[in-house]
């Protein structure tokens, strides 16, 4: 008999909740609980990355901390079971991801196993399981650093995935924490169509789907939530948001490198409308990424279209979740460091779209948004999707 388990799946770069410690963190515990009261999910799922940081050598028993708050509080009590894996043994620099991902299942929830890679089979799941370091011969988890020799031209980076696989009244599932490679410049990013940074990223996704698909264990449905690092098409973009400018390419005096580029209005002064540095994309009319949640934006999120035939998608009706203001009384702004964009995600493959129960009439039941629209989280709005997953009853 067909039967529904109401999952909650959560992705969070909580890089800067750890560089920015004190009234940020309780905000984020609060939003989180706050979906969890209102969702009433059976299995939670969250996926972390930059776990501690950019300062994780000193942060990383503040992170520690985080994910034991969680544990122990008053708000997840009735989630008798948790599995944690925290990749936190920076010292082994071949393989810290600083990937953190978290399971909690309600105590409601009977019919539940993990799987055991080493063992390949499904095993029953009681207490809280915790695993925190480099997670070396753990074997309910996969986890995987991206190879050095991967990108040569490009700096070695703590980008990776970490995998584990559920079964849930006999309804089988992969959950991927996923977290790829950014854009290092914003003019090296304007300089093609698609971007170099772009063609890193679509390697790296092809490589994960891959790994969980090669056959070494039985293909099941995949959620893949994490920092994706997509970014709009920005040459593109820049070329339309600049189409009645005056466009001027400042280069550095002692090469023919160019340093920045500057988009002048025609009339209103010649007032700036748009100036792009490495690390500067400041655009006169920010509103733009908010209004009807960016919307007229997404023609420019391309990078998951060339997935369109292993992954799926549900419609994207939040604004970018990137790069969003540290600044506290800010929460809704946007910094000028990057173009915003649709960074993190939650993307699940095509043939998950069978175990997704979607009502034919009434409210939605699948829901896809971000954590904390109103409150500061740090610079990555945390995003989630709820939805009821089929099983069988037992």
């Amino acid at each position: 008999m067909e039967s529904y388990t109401d999952i909650l799946l959560v992705t969070a770069n909580v890089g800067s909740l750890f560089d920015n410690v004190g009234e940020m963190e309780k905000d984020w515990l609060r939003e989180f609980y706050t979906a969890v009261h209102t969702y009433k999910p059976r299995f939670v799922a969250l996926h972390f990355q930059e776990v501690g940081g950019k300062e994780y050598m000193a942060n990383m028993e503040l992170a520690e901390n985080f994910f034991r708050s969680m544990e122990s509080s008053e708000e997840m009590r009735d989630f008798d079971r948790v599995s944690t894996y925290v990749d936190s043994h920076f010292k082994t620099v071949d393989s810290f991801t600083a990937l953190g991902s978290m399971y909690f299942i309600h105590k409601s929830l009977k019919n539940i196993y993990q799987y055991d890679f080493n063992a390949r089979e499904f095993k029953p799941i009681a207490g809280q399981n915790k695993f925190v370091g480099s997670l070396e011969g753990v074997t309910t988890v996969q986890k995987e650093k991206f190879p050095k020799n991967f990108w040569p031209d490009f700096k070695w980076s703590r980008k990776g995935y970490m995998r584990t696989r559920w079964l849930i009244h006999n309804q089988g599932m992969d959950l991927v924490n996923v977290h790829l490679f950014h854009d290092a410049s914003n003019l090296i990013a304007c300089n093609s169509s698609p971007s170099v940074y772009s063609g890193n990223r679509k390697k790296a996704l092809r490589y994960v789907i891959n790994r969980i698909s090669d056959g070494t264990d039985s293909p099941l449905p995949f959620f893949l939530f994490g920092d994706f690092n997509f970014r709009l098409d920005t040459l593109s973009l820049v070329q339309h948001l600049s189409i009645s400018a005056d466009v001027q390419t400042v280069k550095k005096d002692s090469s023919n490198e160019v340093e920045r580029i500057i988009c002048e209005e025609k009339d209103n002064d010649h007032k700036v409308l748009l100036q792009i540095e490495t690390k500067l994309f400041a655009y006169l009319h920010q509103a733009v990424f908010r209004e009807d949640n960016g919307r007229a934006l997404l023609k420019y999120d391309k990078e998951i279209e060339v997935f369109k035939d292993v992954i799926s998608e549900e419609e994207i009706l939040f604004p970018p979740s990137y790069p969003y203001s540290e600044d506290y009384s800010e929460p809704t702004q946007y910094m000028n460091t990057r173009c915003p964009a649709w960074c993190d995600r939650i993307i699940f493959s095509n043939t998950a779209q069978s175990i997704i129960h979607r009502r034919e009439e009434g409210e939605p039941n699948v829901i896809y948004n971000t954590l904390g629209s109103n409150v500061c989280m740090g610079d990555h709005k945390p995003v989630f999707l709820c939805f009821p997953l089929k099983t069988t009853a037992p």
